[in-house]
């Protein structure tokens, strides 16, 4: 099996990984946690010349569960906010 090698540079740190035969490209563990990647992330894929870039796009609601908390609120109390807030944009 033929290995095409490609390097990844992180953070001024460069890695080595592989395609592999179905063009799955394999991210060493160093390069996930330096990252913060976790499974099902987004990522866009551009082609820049014979360049390859990635840029991981974690969804909304991972990155809310990832960040420190800043904040206390209730179920009861976001709902009321809510409340208040639409009755504000729609005159209710």
């Amino acid at each position: 099996m033929k290995f095409i090698f490609f390097l990844v540079i992180c953070l001024s740190q460069v890695f080595v990984s592989r395609v592999g035969r179905k063009g799955a490209i394999y991210l060493p563990k160093r390069v996930i946690e330096l990252l913060g990647i976790s499974e099902g992330d987004r990522v866009l894929i551009r082609v820049e010349g014979n360049r390859l870039v990635l840029e991981f796009v974690p969804d909304p609601l991972s990155l809310a569960l990832r960040v420190k908390r800043w904040a206390r609120t209730t179920v009861r109390e976001f709902e009321l906010e809510s409340e208040a807030e639409q009755g504000e944009l729609y005159d209710v």
